[in-house]
């Protein structure tokens, strides 16, 4: 029988939080270079490794990101990586070994790159927390994807996915709760509860954003989702044109 109540990675995982608030203490360069691995020893589909993942050290290109991500603490302390979704380095190896087309800008081999680059950042964080580090996945670095392209130098058949900084936490921020988990898992076939009951799940959601340490307010689940549902960020309506530019969606 597996023994789940006294294994230490699931209790950490079924706690888990994002940190935004590090210390200056710098990870040391063993500990980097083993989060580059388990990055590489995450699963991949077909075995294409189609990631990359960046570390960004030059501390002007660093804030020019977190002005793109309208996120000030992404400029401070921790460390930060940059995961892209890369079909250039398969492009370079199938061109020296005389394939002269190729398919890797389909909507299939972007969706699978984009897929190894998601699991990476994922272990990646799994990995740091197992050591007590703090970690926050940076989604917004897609606020403005063209710039953030050029300011990476990447190439044809490579598209930014998220940013991830990780580094030795300054806060303990409470656990957001979740949804229910028949509203997220389901059997067999997709099967949403008509009509949705979320009364019960909202007054958690105000009562935990009320009482909360930091940034405090009035807000419900329900009422988060309809003001995302209505809210485009300026360039986020670029995106589709953005990864159409680096050569994906083709076809």
């Amino acid at each position: 029988m597996l023994q789940t109540e006294s294994n230490d990675a699931l209790t950490r995982q079924l706690h888990h939080r994002t940190i935004r608030a590090f210390t200056n203490t710098p990870l040391d360069q063993a500990l980097l270079n083993q989060l580059v691995q388990v990055a590489q020893h995450t699963a991949t589909s077909h075995y294409l490794q189609s990631f990359s993942l960046l570390s960004i050290t030059d501390r002007h290109l660093r804030g020019q990101i977190a002005a793109i991500a309208k996120q000030p603490y992404i400029d401070q302390n921790g460390h930060l990586f940059i995961f892209v979704a890369d079909q250039h380095r398969a492009a370079v190896i199938a061109r020296q070994a005389g394939a002269t087309q190729t398919h890797l800008g389909a909507t299939d081999k972007f969706i699978q790159a984009v897929s190894d680059a998601v699991l990476a950042a994922q272990n990646v964080v799994n990995a740091a927390e197992s050591l007590g580090l703090g970690t926050v996945l940076l989604g917004s670095i897609l606020n403005d994807p063209r710039r953030l392209i050029a300011l990476l130098g990447l190439p044809q058949l490579t598209f930014p996915v998220l940013g991830l900084i990780v580094g030795h936490p300054a806060q303990t921020p409470q656990e957001k709760p979740r949804l229910l988990a028949n509203l997220v898992h389901f059997e067999n076939r997709y099967a949403l509860p008509e009509p949705l009951a979320l009364a019960d799940y909202d007054r958690v959601i105000r009562e935990y954003y009320a009482t909360r340490d930091t940034n405090r307010r009035e807000e419900t689940f329900t009422a988060r989702i309809g003001r995302f549902a209505r809210v485009l960020p300026e360039k986020r309506g670029d995106l589709l044109a953005a990864i159409q530019a680096q050569g994906f969606l083709g076809e």
